[in-house]
């Protein structure tokens, strides 16, 4: 079980560090093409986050992690206070990059609050320390990964038939994912189940990513489009619902990509258990309710084209919300490294917190 990785089932990693360099696999090519790209500047990682080349909650605060890392390290010739002040310049630079995903303020708090809190007496200690707390934000994301695996392969039954949308695999994390480690581990407990993709408009992360993903693992998994989601459910091809997150708050209300709130009513509807897999790292307990979270509005040329295609009339007034948040009430269950906290969750999210603590 500990040998799971992503090269076991054919997967390549999204990110790569080795010797100061960060390579990113640019997602918006999948999946014809698979290019790993360098990032030469913190404006690059900046802009590869804005752009969806690399994307997923976890992902992009391990990518902000070493991007940071990036833009400090041709400057430790400064005083060690000005360097400090430009480390938190930066920080907050990359941090304005995407607002809903919590894993990006999260890895630039953590980044810089183990800057504030260490002994370093020059800017280049500083900066080798720094890069060791973005190397174990990594390795940590890994764990979390399996963690999730373990806790929630138990869910998954022989012949069951899962629902997934967008994409929270392990393009989106550094590992098995969050919402398909699970299926990853049961199927390495050889498990025989069936995945549904949603194909996830506007961006068709589903089609682009899970699939292909999933399809590569030998996973069995079927493309649908969004609006056969209903379908699916009522002619009783779906068993369960496993969706990733890009933030839980403290009373379990889950903001995810756009449509995640459709597909949790239905479930609801046709009382087929919904579950949310995310790493405490993406649990964000200073935000009391969904209401609160940041939504993420794109370009119109993302709901009026695809695939660079022009699919609606010149100059029409667009909507193009990243995300929704589905309220707790519609969640059966958090799939976390180590337990899965379920209802009430303003009490058990507290407890599990305080777990961690000890």
């Amino acid at each position: 079980m500990s040998d799971i990785s992503l090269t076991a089932f054919n997967l390549p990693r999204s990110i790569q560090w080795s010797a100061g360099e960060l390579y990113l696999l640019d997602q918006t090519l999948l999946p014809h093409e698979m290019v790993m790209e360098k990032q030469l500047t913190i404006e690059q990682v900046w802009q590869s986050i804005l752009q969806l080349k690399v994307r997923g909650a976890p992902a992009i605060g391990v990518a902000a992690a070493y991007g940071l890392c990036i833009g400090i390290k041709n400057h430790i010739e400064l005083e060690l206070n000005d360097f400090k002040n430009l480390v938190h310049e930066k920080a907050t630079y990359l941090d304005s990059a995407r607002p809903t995903a919590v894993n990006l303020n999260w890895a630039m708090m953590r980044m810089t609050n183990h800057m504030e809190r260490i002994d370093a007496s020059t800017p280049s200690l500083l900066y080798d320390a720094l890069v060791e707390e973005a190397e174990l934000i990594h390795a940590e994301d890994r764990s979390l990964c399996l963690g999730m695996g373990k806790t929630g392969a138990s869910l998954i039954k022989d012949g069951v038939g899962i629902m997934t949308h967008c994409n929270a695999g392990g393009l989106a994390t550094s590992e098995l994912g969050t919402a398909t480690a699970p299926m990853y581990v049961a199927q390495s407990l050889g498990k025989k189940f069936k995945v549904f993709a949603n194909e996830t408009r506007p961006l068709l992360q589903g089609a682009r990513l899970t699939a292909w993903e999933l399809q590569k693992s030998g996973i069995d998994v079927t493309l649908i489009t969004d609006n056969m989601a209903a379908h699916m459910m009522a002619t009783g091809n779906i068993d369960m619902v496993i969706v990733g997150t890009d933030r839980v708050v403290a009373n379990g209300d889950v903001a995810n990509k756009i449509g995640t709130l459709g597909v949790a009513i239905l479930a609801k509807y046709y009382d087929i258990p919904f579950y949310v897999a995310c790493p405490s790292s993406t649990i964000d307990m200073s935000t009391a309710h969904g209401k609160e979270i940041p939504i993420e509005e794109r370009s119109s040329e993302e709901i009026t084209t695809v695939m660079g295609k022009n699919i609606a009339p010149e100059n029409i007034q667009t909507r193009s919300p990243a995300f929704d948040v589905t309220p707790n009430e519609l969640v059966t269950g958090l799939i976390t490294e180590t337990e899965i906290i379920r209802a009430p969750y303003v009490q058990n999210l507290k407890k599990f917190f305080k777990g961690k603590k000890k």
